[in-house]
């Protein structure tokens, strides 16, 4: 059964139109595009093609926002409306994940974790909406200065394929949360549970124009949202050389922007590790949605010594995850399309050509049911030079490349050894004489994460090309409001 049929047979309803002032509604040149599961390589859906025009009506209406109900909303109302949207995604969990597969492909598990995190969301900023305070600074008996915590204005939102409800929330929750309104463009390949978060916000009770979605390619309007006159913040999530265009648009209009722009993450395995548990950690760091993680383990730096027992017990289990559509729930689904596909292929070939082994994987996959879909199979590239292209650049999909050291401070230097600063992971036991070298301190990354745990508390965001700003927790909101300093006699 296609994909198509299957969502017939579920009566899954999909959104058809791009959300703009509290409906849905088309392009305003009329064109649309098609959706392709990734699974099958089939379109089963289609959806806006919208232009700069649409761009501009969808800007418009979040201006109009500010300026109307949403000024008069009090905070404790924002907090009960987010509440509400968090209930609503919960009541919707199974078709918004069924929603989320068919258009990324992702293992249907996957999937539903990314709706529940996304109902996190909107519910932890839901608590954070009427506890926005200033502060009171002393100045002497005869005067007073406060400070004040304003929206920023309108945010726009540029959201990637690999996480679209789950990035859109992470955006989306804190922005209104501080008095903001938002444009989302969702990616072109994934734009559904965006769409369809539209009707869950009205269902809520948040007023028209606060959250608008744009749909259609990043080169005909992402440039024209990024570079919008009406827009006072973007947050972009996405490849380095898009996230610079982003910041040169913003620059020109001194317009604020977060930039979440990928990584190279690695994960430290020293003498003194559980390798079965260290094995287990790769596998969920690395092949996690196929790979198309910006925060995967992508890299595994482990000592000389236990690198051969390693990697005997990761192989077997690497060559042991299923592979399937990911309505069937396996442990990797496909990837995005047959460009990437591509491309993922084209980084593990040269490497090949270039002497470097490929201890496992390394090939297309083809599914029985699924001939169509974008399916590569778990990589492991082993003992590859610190200044190969495959260390030196982020390849986004299931490869894995092992990089061997020989002391605890050579993997530090080895894991701040790329362009990329995100994330950094180590596994050991963590015995005293072995935390000399002090990972957490020393390693040039935005997250440091000795366990597999991240909440909607804690800050998101990397150094260097990783980009700047932090996403989650109470540091996200600083994007979102604007300090005023209000000091008088008294």
């Amino acid at each position: 059964m296609d994909a198509l049929a299957q969502v017939r047979g579920m009566q899954l309803k999909l959104p058809r139109g791009m959300y703009i002032g509290g409906r849905y509604v088309e392009a305003a040149g009329g064109r649309r595009m098609e959706t392709i599961d990734p699974a099958t390589g089939r379109a089963f859906s289609d959806f806006p093609a919208a232009g700069a025009d649409d761009v501009d009506r969808a800007v418009a209406d979040s201006r109009k926002a500010l300026g109307g109900t949403r000024r008069r909303t009090p905070p404790v109302e924002r907090a009960r409306i987010l509440a509400r949207v968090a209930a609503l995604l919960r009541r919707d969990a199974e078709p918004l994940s069924i929603m989320e597969t068919l258009d990324s492909g992702k293992p249907l598990a996957e999937s539903r974790r990314d709706v529940e995190t996304s109902a996190a969301y909107f519910e932890y900023y839901a608590g954070i909406a009427d506890k926005l305070q200033g502060d009171t600074i002393p100045l002497g008996p005869d005067y007073i200065s406060l400070t004040l915590h304003e929206p920023v204005g309108v945010t726009a939102h540029i959201i990637p394929w690999n996480f679209p409800l789950m990035t859109t929330a992470r955006g989306v929750a804190p922005a209104p949360a501080a008095g903001n309104t938002a444009v989302v463009k969702p990616a072109a390949q994934t734009p559904l549970t965006a769409m369809a978060l539209g009707a869950l916000m009205q269902e809520a009770g948040l007023p028209d124009g606060v959250y608008n979605v744009v749909t259609g390619r990043g080169s005909e309007i992402g440039d024209a949202l990024t570079s919008h006159p009406g827009v006072d913040h973007v947050t972009f999530t996405g490849s380095v050389p898009t996230g610079i265009g982003v910041m040169k648009a913003a620059a020109e209009r001194v317009t604020s922007v977060t930039l979440e722009l990928g990584g190279k993450s690695p994960v430290v395995v020293l003498a003194d590790a559980d390798l079965d548990a260290a094995v287990e950690g790769t596998l969920k760091a690395i092949y996690s949605n196929a790979g198309q993680v910006c925060s995967a383990g992508s890299r595994l730096v482990i000592e000389r010594t236990v690198h051969a027992a390693m990697m005997e017990k990761l192989v077997a289990r690497t060559g042991s995850l299923s592979i399937g559509r990911g309505l069937d729930d396996p442990q990797l689904g496909p990837l995005i399309s047959g460009e990437h596909r591509a491309a993922v292929a084209r980084y593990v070939d040269g490497a090949r050509a270039r002497g470097i082994a490929v201890a496992t994987g390394g090939r297309q996959v083809s599914v029985k049911g699924c001939e169509g879909g974008y399916f590569y199979a778990p990589t492991i590239l082993d003992e590859v030079p610190g200044d190969d292209v495959v260390i030196r650049e982020e390849i986004f999909g299931p490869v894995l490349c092992v990089q061997l050291v020989d002391s605890p401070e050579e993997a530090v230097a080895v894991a701040n050894g790329t362009p990329f600063g995100l994330g950094c992971r180590h596994l050991h036991e963590g015995h005293r004489p072995r935390l000399a070298f002090c990972p957490r301190r020393r390693c040039r990354t935005g997250l440091h994460q000795p366990v597999f745990r991240r909440g909607v508390a804690t800050p998101f965001g990397g150094t260097k090309l990783s980009g700047f700003g932090r996403e989650k927790g109470l540091a996200a909101l600083a994007s979102y409001y604007q300090v005023k300093c209000v000091t008088a006699r008294i």
